[in-house]
């Protein structure tokens, strides 16, 4: 009999990454589907970086880079989580990667050790929990209530908390929640790290550009007192609508980036050069990332707007993000009613129990789409709501 890693091979496969090939696979036979599972922006990369990779293309630009990355990019990098986040570090405290995902395993793997838990915090990204596991950890989930408006209370973090406790993982704004934490949730968790100083924090800020109304994205490695335990992902594929390109970086400023470093030596020696010089340009497409700012917001009226008397159905006002997370008034779980959903109405979304939720039966929609298939898409969330409201 075949022998695999027993850790790997009990991981749950990625729901939204499933649920995404399902619908596109529905799409070839059935064009009518509407998929709003996957979380990507459905803009082109601006123009400017694409030229950019093109020229250092023709230039020969497709050898080994400096590990590390591009120092000109690791440099632009600190002055930019300086300039929009308060952030003070320098560029050896930049570690390029392929794509944000990848960051949060270089983080996880390098910090925790066979046996050790992990906090994170529900609903969160699918892949928190799988990574900890891949790497000999124990996930220890936290739920935050909508009820609540997911508000994050010391309390609950203590409960959670344990001798074995090395990793916090925090994301703000939230998949799948758009929640973005408030000054008394950051204070709550201030607190909570004040208290337990072995603790490091994995900070995801991939979402940080696109917030709504007076709502900003804070991060922890702003603050001098805990600083150096936090260790900040981000990226360009959600910014800059760069998500093929696999590009993104980390931050930190403590020991533990010499053995994240040593980890990416011996699993992928660089990233790419090119990619580099378009992720340099995409620094300063801020007018790009404004406009899309601008049009998730319009999207995200549109839907509060077209979705507020439909029967049976609660949207959390997303404060960040562009995913519409729905609770429906229905008596089934998340998984079941979601493939429902995608059976009879055409709509691909993610179900909320791959995120952790238990309060309920969720789904995440992404609104990543343009206003023609928002639309639909709340036509069709109409009927059917009506629909189970008649039987």
């Amino acid at each position: 009999m075949d022998q695999y890693n027993r850790i790997i091979s009990e991981i749950e496969p990625s729901r939204s990454v499933t649920l995404m090939a399902k619908a596109k696979e529905m799409q070839k036979s059935d064009p009518s589907v509407i998929n709003l599972s996957g979380g990507e922006p459905d803009f082109a990369t601006p123009e400017k970086i694409c030229q950019e990779v093109a020229k250092a293309l023709r230039e020969g630009d497709t050898h080994y880079s400096d590990f590390r990355g591009n120092a000109d990019l690791r440099k632009r990098i600190s002055e930019k989580l300086l300039e929009d986040n308060g952030i003070a570090c320098t560029a050896d405290d930049i570690l390029i990667t392929p794509g944000g995902k990848y960051a949060v395993y270089l983080t996880v793997r390098a910090l925790i050790n066979p046996g050790d838990e992990a906090i994170w915090l529900t609903p969160g990204w699918v892949s928190y929990p799988s990574i900890v596991q891949a790497s000999g950890g124990m996930p220890v989930a936290v739920h935050l209530d909508h009820k609540d408006a997911y508000r994050v209370h010391r309390e609950q973090l203590e409960a959670a908390a344990s001798d074995r406790t090395k990793l916090l993982i925090l994301n703000s704004p939230n998949n799948p929640t758009g929640k973005v934490f408030s000054k008394e949730d950051l204070a709550e968790i201030k607190a909570f790290l004040l208290a337990h100083p072995d603790v490091y924090v994995l900070s995801d800020e991939i979402y940080e550009s696109i917030v709504y109304e007076s709502y900003q994205a804070e991060s922890l490695a702003a603050d001098p007192e805990l600083a150096d335990r936090v260790i900040v992902v981000n990226g360009f594929s959600k910014s800059s609508a760069m998500t093929g390109w696999r590009i993104g970086y980390l931050m930190c400023k403590s020991k533990a980036m010499t053995v994240i470093q040593k980890l990416f030596q011996h699993t992928l020696s660089c990233v790419s050069g090119f990619l580099q010089r378009g992720a340099l340009v995409a620094l300063d497409c801020r007018e790009e990332t404004e406009e899309m700012r601008k049009a998730y917001s319009r999207r995200r009226e549109l839907l509060l707007r077209e979705l507020s008397d439909v029967p049976g159905l609660h949207l959390f006002t997303p404060e960040g993000a562009f995913y519409a997370w729905i609770r429906f008034d229905v008596e089934e779980d998340s998984a079941a009613f979601a493939e429902r959903l995608l059976d009879e109405a055409k709509i691909a979304g993610v179900p909320g129990d791959a995120y952790g939720e238990e309060g309920g039966t969720f789904v995440r929609f992404s609104f990543a789409a343009s206003d023609k298939v928002l639309l639909e898409l709340t036509k069709r969330l109409r009927r059917f709501m009506t629909a189970q409201e008649n039987d």
